[in-house]
């Protein structure tokens, strides 16, 4: 196999290397070693038509370099990789070509494969998992089937955002703002909200664990809060609020209330329930509008602090709890109906919002916490602006002269004994809004019947906690889940992969799919009718892209298990990740879900532990030359395979890492990768002579001199110690600093520049598999295991001292390590230059900093 190459040839070195892992299985992970283990996991991509970009292999490349470091360590290192393949924008596709999405994800996860196995990534491809292969989500679906049981999945009317031309919902975080309104991230459409059956899922339930369980994970500080606020824990209290002249009644949830006193206004979102209800007959033509508008508007638009401030009266009053006086109900798009109950009180003198609505509109501001001076006031002596601070209360009935702090509590008992509030703790998080209408995606496996239908089945086959129904056509339908045998549901073939105007999904057409009989005692199903068997429909939604992505990580150790989502013992022998590697833009949805089913799986016995990424690590942006994010429309796209090209991948792979911190974000710049290249045909030169054969001076002495000795191992130390953090910037320039003192230095013993291949195996794996060829051994490089440091070699023998006169640089020479300062200053007084300087002078002062300088001070 080895070659006699005399220049560096990158071109047929790598292929030659790549192929070389893939046959000998050189990384596949044994299953019960007896080694330690390391697992390391990178967040798998979506396999989209364009291929990878350059951001893929920065995080890739990171996680390739760490395992191969552990693997040499005497690690037994899990380092797999997978496809998240369902999802629109294949759908869109084949709406477009009318291409089955299994046939393009097929295509696109053989360009991508190739594309990371010419980077060098030696992933362990016997693992491979794709989230749309029957055989994984068999076990996608069986969660689902879990989560119905526990009865934390149920089906609801929500308003959603609605893209008619994709013919889909959209998450929030789907959706664009943009000057012309609300749009679609994908294809730029316009979304308008719609009440839509979606299938939810009860995250909220976990709210408190999701929160507790950040405190022990090592995670970015940074996500740990984000996750903290999307999730946005806050202890206060309900209260109800009666609408004078009607039967309803406001609940809303605050934080204060102790400013209960000065609530002179309450705000409704749009969508609230009871905005038609209680409207005035006079002002619903301006209500009607108003709600109209502002479902043109995303989320984000309207909870933003600095919009222009809008609204519209009811004509309603509500009554406020503590002293009875009327206050007037508007609605204004500032209020979601996502968070909280809809509903608000408005305390403008103590709440900026507050304050600025209740001044666009004239309405009343009651000052009901002093503010001790510290605020502004106007001549007449009212606030500026809103006073959000504590205090003692005023203009509050019995509770006037407590601080704000204790008030708090004393309103809430108020109101619980009055039956008209309580102590509560809220969340911003909402339920998880679990159904899409496409039909690319995981089937639900459920089957909804008629009621009398639903009367006849065994009790076996229904919801153990909580019946889950809807109502279709003015029919209350219940919903059963398919027996575990029946799994996987596949997708059905359709005619179009386009949705229904209303919405529905596409397997809403697919009818010899849709209507089937069920067995009543077993819940077995045929699309004939059996004797005794009753109709059922199944469900027609199909699952997000995030259903398959929240388990992924568990199938890597087991992938192949037909019986089981996971065998418990190697759940056990492998644990969940060591280090998870993604992009920061994942920080609340994909890990909060993830999270969120891990904590499901460890409550019924699956998993042993309840957190599954204990280590979390965000690569930074590769940024386009021009500075900014690379984008098609830009120009400033760098292709990956380009690069390999021109440079090879081990050059790529080192010029991603030298770029700057791992997790920072930094421009690129192609010519920088020159020198790269510069620092590989160095690295070659060293071993390889100019006829191919081994250089001479290779093996021609049995030991270092002292100051190469010393760059090597503290190369080595170095080096060991970046690459455990990550520090792989830091690390390659201390290998550039070590391949120029082994380059100039005469005789090399053939184990030290053995040592240095090894060290930059983890990021250069070709040229290292190569040279350590040539050098005459067999086998892999990774199988040779990890040099070894000497702490005494570490010290220096010698040391470069400064001579100053006056301050000022005159000379310097390499003097012993422990010179004494008589001896450090005869020398300096010996320098041919320094004499110059204090020929015919009075020296004033002679002083020494060991080992760094020597100042004389001459007049």
């Amino acid at each position: 196999m080895a070659t006699t190459t005399k220049e560096y040839d990158f071109s047929s070195i790598e292929p030659k290397w790549q192929a070389y892992w893939a046959e000998n299985h050189t990384y596949e992970a044994k299953d019960f070693e007896d080694k330690p283990t390391f697992y390391v996991l990178d967040m798998f991509p979506y396999p989209s038509g364009a291929g990878l970009h350059i951001g893929h292999p920065e995080g890739y490349t990171a996680s390739d370099a760490l395992k191969r470091f552990k693997k040499a360590l005497g690690f037994n290192v899990l380092h797999p990789m997978g496809w998240d393949a369902f999802g629109l924008p294949t759908e869109q596709y084949a709406i477009k070509t009318g291409t089955h999405p299994a046939i393009t994800t097929k295509q696109n996860v053989a360009n991508f494969t190739k594309q990371l196995s010419q980077l060098g990534f030696a992933y362990d491809w016997s693992r491979e998992v794709n989230t749309t292969d029957p055989g994984y989500f068999k076990w996608t679906q069986w969660i689902f089937m879990q989560l119905f049981k526990k009865g934390l999945a149920y089906v609801d009317e929500k308003p959603v955002w609605f893209c008619p031309e994709l013919g889909t919902v959209l998450a929030n975080e789907e959706v664009l703002n943009t000057p012309e309104g609300p749009r679609s991230e994908r294809g730029n459409f316009p979304v308008e909200r719609r009440p839509i059956r979606q299938w939810v899922l009860r995250i909220t339930e976990y709210a408190e664990r999701l929160i507790a369980g950040l405190k022990d994970l090592d995670w970015p500080d940074s996500t740990k809060r984000l996750q903290e606020n999307w999730i946005g824990r806050s202890e206060g209290a309900e209260i109800t609020f009666d609408v004078a002249g009607h039967d309803s009644q406001l609940t809303v949830f605050t934080t204060r209330p102790d400013t209960l006193y000065g609530a002179t206004y309450m705000v409704i979102a749009p969508e609230h329930p009871l905005v038609a209800s209680i409207t005035t007959a006079e002002n619903q033509a301006a209500v009607a509008a108003y709600v109209e508008k502002a479902k043109s508007k995303s989320d984000l638009e309207r909870a933003e602090l600095s919009k222009d401030k809008t609204g519209v009266w009811t004509g309603a009053t509500a009554i406020n709890p503590v002293n009875g006086k009327e206050i007037p109900i508007w609605v204004a798009d500032y209020v979601l109906m996502t968070y909280g109950t809809g509903a608000i009180m408005a305390v403008p003198a103590h709440d900026v919002r507050d304050f600025e609505f209740a001044k666009e509109f004239g309405l009343e501001i009651i000052q009901v916490i002093d503010d001790g001076g510290k605020a502004e006031k106007d001549a007449d002596g009212g606030l500026i602006e809103a006073y959000t601070g504590p205090g003692k209360l005023i203009n509050s009935g019995e509770q006037s002269d407590k601080d704000s702090e204790s008030a708090k509590n004393a309103v809430i008992e108020q109101l619980a004994a009055d039956n008209r509030g309580k102590a509560t703790i809220n969340f911003k998080l909402r339920d998880w809004l679990f159904s899409r209408q496409r039909y690319w995606g995981e089937p639900f496996p459920v089957l909804w019947l008629s009621q009398s239908n639903y009367d006849l089945v065994d009790d076996s086959l229904k919801s153990v906690e909580r019946p889950v129904t809807c109502e279709v056509d003015g029919e209350l339908l219940y919903a059963i889940i398919l027996p575990e045998a029946e799994l996987p549901l596949e997708l059905p073939e359709v005619e179009s992969y386009t949705p229904s105007p209303d919405g529905q999904s596409p397997l809403s057409k697919a009818e010899n799919w849709l209507h089937v009989f069920i067995d009543p005692a077993t819940g077995a199903t045929s699309t004939e009718a059996q004797d005794g068997w009753v109709p059922a429909i199944r469900e027609t939604n199909t699952m997000p892209q995030w259903a398959g992505s929240c388990w992924y990580y568990l199938r890597y150790v087991d992938p192949k298990n037909t019986e089981a989502l996971i065998d418990p013992e190697k759940e056990k022998y492998w644990g969940t990740p060591d280090l998870y590697i993604g992009g920061a833009e994942h920080a609340v949805l994909h890990l909060l879900y993830a999270r969120f089913w891990h904590h499901i799986l460890y409550d019924i016995g699956v998993v042993s532990d309840p957190e599954p990424f204990k280590k979390l690590f965000h690569q930074g942006i590769i940024l386009g030359e021009d500075g900014e994010k690379m984008s098609k429309s830009r120009g400033n796209v760098v292709n990956p395979e380009t690069i390999i090209e021109s440079y090879g991948a081990d050059a790529l792979r080192l010029y991603l890492m030298f770029l700057g911190p791992l997790e920072a974000m930094k421009p690129w710049n192609t010519k920088g990768i020159e020198g790269i290249a510069r620092f590989l045909r160095k690295t070659w030169r060293l071993v390889v002579a100019d006829d191919g054969e081994l250089q001479l001076k290779i093996g021609q002495s049995d030991a270092l001199d002292p100051e190469t000795e010393r760059v090597l191992h503290a190369t080595i130390k170095k080096v060991t110690e970046d690459y455990s953090s990550l520090g792989f910037n830091t690390a390659i320039s201390q290998m550039m600093i070590c391949i120029n003192q082994l380059a100039k230095t005469e005789a090399l013993p053939r184990e030290a520049v053995e040592d240095f291949i090894k060290l930059l195996a983890p990021l250069a794996p070709h040229i290292a598999e190569e040279l350590w060829q040539r050098l005459g051994h067999e086998g892999s490089i990774v199988e040779a295991g990890w040099p070894k440091y000497d702490e005494s070699k570490l010290v220096e023998d010698s040391v470069k001292i400064i001579f100053q006169v006056n301050g000022k640089y005159r000379g310097d020479a390499q003097l012993p390590a422990d010179v004494s300062k008589d001896d450090a200053i005869a020398a300096a007084k010996a320098n041919e230059r320094v004499q110059g300087f204090i020929d015919g002078k009075t020296i004033k002062k002679e002083i020494y900093v060991p080992g760094k300088i020597v100042n004389i001070v001459a007049v």
